[in-house]
């Protein structure tokens, strides 16, 4: 199966070689050496301000959500939250669930965040601002230089998701002054799921040993702790932080985050062109605020899904499906992962068979 889905996605061989193993017994100093080394990786492709500190969470990247929401915020905070798909919604879910004040910045589905709608907030109290850096359910980039500047000028705790944007958008994690960045071991980062990885600039870190403990399993206060030396309080994904120390060297070896990011870029734009001849119309009009991770596509002659299981049963290629009441209308098409030139002509070749099969 071809996946252009956005996570789990396709992993380099050297990748997939390691999942073929049996996981060590990681409770020894040659493990933990690989652990500082990702952590060390992971703060420089973010640019991540001195002293900051990464974590890893065996966990999916909601996990690593609500653990930011649990342990770098607590009850005195009032929290913006921009809510325009799936995923902003599932913050502000957690707010909820936890009892904090928090206000939504509510936007139609695939819609950019302005500098308008955020100045209606300005010297509101407003002290930590959530945002999904690239609300995969519909593609769209908000415009964090936007963001950040109204954080800055409000003094407000920015936390990011990058879940889908790290590697695939530019993240300098000191420029926005962001205090937190998610993102998981799924997307961009192209191993197997099961890791999620918070990186905590200072002011962060001073908030989590502030706060009291509200839960055990995502505790960052005891992740940093074991983190010091090189280690997780609980029984980790193994495989999955050896598949992370390979891929980030390979990166770091092939020109860095900036080189890796232009690949995707490059994946991204090459399929945009070629689509245009296809009958289907993008759900975000202009491309620049369209993520480089993924782009999501309305057909005009028949329904999504309908599409995503011709894909997937005629030509082994999967897609990505939209939930709810837009799973007939939008689909997506992901550009993250190990994606060949030959997978693209695949890809192509089956949209163009499905047309002259009079299906889309």
């Amino acid at each position: 199966m071809l996946n252009f889905t956005v996570g789990p996605v396709m992993s380099d061989e050297d990748v997939l070689a390691i999942s073929g193993c049996s996981s060590p017994y990681f409770r020894t100093a040659e493990f933990s050496k690989i652990m500082l080394e990702n952590e060390e990786m992971m703060l420089h492709f973010l640019n991540a301000p001195k002293n900051s500190r990464c974590v890893f969470l065996t966990t999916s990247g909601t996990g690593a959500m609500e653990s930011c929401v649990l342990n770098v915020l607590n009850e005195t905070d009032k929290i913006l939250v921009v809510n325009g798909g799936s995923f902003g919604q599932r913050f502000a879910d957690m707010c909820k669930l936890h009892s904090y004040e928090y206000t939504e910045i509510k936007l139609s589905f695939g819609q950019q965040i302005t500098a308008e709608m955020l100045e209606q907030h300005d010297n509101k109290g407003y002290t930590a601002f959530l945002v999904n850096m690239d609300e995969t359910s519909s593609g769209v980039l908000y415009d964090m230089e936007t963001i950040s500047a109204f954080c800055k000028r409000n003094s407000i705790l920015l936390i990011v998701d990058a879940i889908s944007a790290f590697l695939s958008d530019s993240i300098d994690m000191e420029r926005l002054n962001a205090a937190a960045i998610i993102t998981g071991s799924q997307k961009a980062l192209g191993v197997h799921p099961g890791i999620a990885l918070v990186a905590l600039s200072p002011e962060a870190l001073d908030r989590v040993s502030k706060n009291n403990e509200k839960c055990m399993y995502l505790s960052l206060k005891e992740a940093l702790k074991n983190m010091e030396r090189g280690q997780t309080p609980f029984t980790p994904a193994v495989s999955v932080l050896l598949q992370i120390h390979k891929r980030l060297s390979n990166i770091k070896a092939s020109g860095g985050v900036e080189a890796e990011k232009e690949r995707i870029a490059h994946i991204a734009e090459s399929f945009r062109k070629q689509i245009s001849n296809l009958p289907f119309e993008f759900l975000i009009s202009d491309t620049k605020n369209m993520s480089n991770a993924v782009t999501a596509l309305r057909p005009l002659n028949t329904d999504a899904g309908t599409i995503i299981q011709h894909m997937k049963d005629d030509y082994n290629i999967w897609l990505c499906p939209n939930g709810g009441e837009i799973g007939k209308t939008v689909f997506r098409v992901g550009h993250i992962g190990n994606i060949t030139d030959a997978d693209m002509a695949e890809l192509f070749s089956a949209f163009n068979d499905l047309q002259k099969r009079n299906i889309i």
